[in-house]
């Protein structure tokens, strides 16, 4: 029930303690706050690492090539190494555990050009499986398939951001482009969620890249997917690879610039594990500030429990229970606690707001906030560690004798 009268008392003290009660909130509000603030930074690192890798497949696999840098078995160093289809084909035949596969040949300046409008873009070569190493979305149409390989069709995929320049708000489903003055068929629009920049990408089918260029079966470099495979189990891959291609193309195991293989599952993993312990550390300084103001809380109830020594005294002589002046004590605690922790989220989650508006997004900075779930969870923590910082105090005053009391 209500009792306006304990109200008016408790109102009554802050009132004539007004700076220590402020900071002895302020001691609360500023663990909060800073809880809030630093779960909100590492949640916006978070985010922005997320982000940066939902350009590709996390569970990928990327295979590329250089130069050597080590004579071997009388070959010299500085040999290109040149990948081909026949590279593709056996890594794809030989490894286990492969969910898709694309190889991919590029050419960074290609002319498309629509009637009066033209411009460059990149342009990939890739096999249908492309779609998913490249997190690709469609908006439109559909994107390329195995028939399309199989016929060398002059069929190409582009994205928003193509389709925005050269055709100005119209759609580009089957119209034609032309690639260095050949026909192309537009029969899909996509986008990407993960960089901007993969929306001015366009994509044709491997087998005419290769044919239109002249490429021969040589490509720039190939992915493959891992499906749900355990990280052990992609990094033996990884390295099953590597060993298959350097025994492949005759390069020594010491050379490290003749062919480069990602680890897409690694290197996630790694970051996402740093991230984790960042959280985890930052929990631990978050409840190490709170806790300092709870103690401050407590210390503060005792000196008040010790100033109101005889007005406890009192109360007791003419009939207060125990379970009264506790509720009191603690009444006053709670209250204290819970507006301090509740102004503290609130400015907490203030702040974050106003640094995500004034950041904006950054590729390894994006959306800084606090889950509400962990932010009521936290309030809540704060009200019950108030109580607690009350309880003894509280429980020492309800221990007061009220002859001793009224002698103090």
């Amino acid at each position: 029930m209500f009792d306006i009268d304990k109200w008016q008392e408790i109102f009554a003290t802050i009132s004539k303690n007004k700076l220590r009660t402020f900071l002895t909130g302020f001691s609360v509000m500023w663990g909060i706050f800073m809880l809030v603030l630093l779960l909100g930074a590492s949640q916006g690192l978070r985010n922005g690492v997320e982000n940066a890798f939902s350009d590709d497949a996390v569970n990928s696999i990327w295979i590329s090539s250089g130069k050597t840098s080590v004579a071997y078995k009388g070959l010299k160093p500085g040999r290109k190494i040149q990948f081909t289809l026949e590279d593709y084909n056996n890594v794809i035949n030989t490894i286990e555990g492969i969910e898709h596969a694309t190889a991919r040949y590029s050419v960074w300046n290609a002319e498309v050009a629509y009637g009066e409008e033209f411009s460059t873009y990149p342009l990939r070569s890739v096999h249908p499986d492309h779609q998913f190493v490249e997190n690709t979305k469609m908006i439109s149409g559909r994107f390329l398939l195995p028939s399309d390989l199989d016929n060398k069709n002059k069929y190409t995929v582009i994205g928003k951001d193509v389709e925005s320049d050269l055709f100005k708000g119209k759609s580009a489903l089957g119209e034609y482009v032309q690639i260095f003055g050949m026909k192309f068929k537009v029969i899909g629009v996509f986008k990407d969620l993960g960089n901007p920049r993969e929306m001015r990408y366009v994509y044709i089918p491997l087998t005419s890249g290769q044919q239109v260029f002249g490429a021969g079966e040589d490509i720039d470099q190939f992915m493959v997917t891992t499906g749900n495979l355990p990280l052990p189990v992609t990094i033996s891959m990884a390295n099953q690879i590597e060993t298959l291609l350097r025994r492949t193309h005759t390069i020594s195991p010491e050379d490290q610039g003749a062919i480069y293989v990602s680890n897409n599952n690694e290197e996630f993993k790694e970051i996402t594990n740093i991230l984790t312990a960042m959280k985890m550390f930052v929990w631990v300084i978050g409840i190490f500030t709170i806790i300092a103001g709870i103690v401050g809380v407590s210390n503060i109830m005792s000196i008040v429990v010790k100033e109101r020594t005889k007005e406890i005294g009192v109360r007791k002589a003419i009939g207060a229970t125990p379970v009264t002046v506790v509720a009191l004590i603690l009444q006053e605690s709670i209250f204290i606690t819970a507006i301090a922790g509740y102004l503290g989220l609130l400015l907490g989650v203030l702040t974050l707001e106003g640094l995500s508006g004034l950041i904006g997004e950054q590729e390894i900075f994006r959306n800084p906030q606090v889950n509400f779930n962990v932010a009521i969870t936290t309030l809540i923590i704060m009200v019950i560690a108030g109580a607690l910082a009350g309880f003894f105090p509280a429980l020492r005053a309800a221990r007061i004798k009220p002859v001793a009391a009224l002698r103090d």
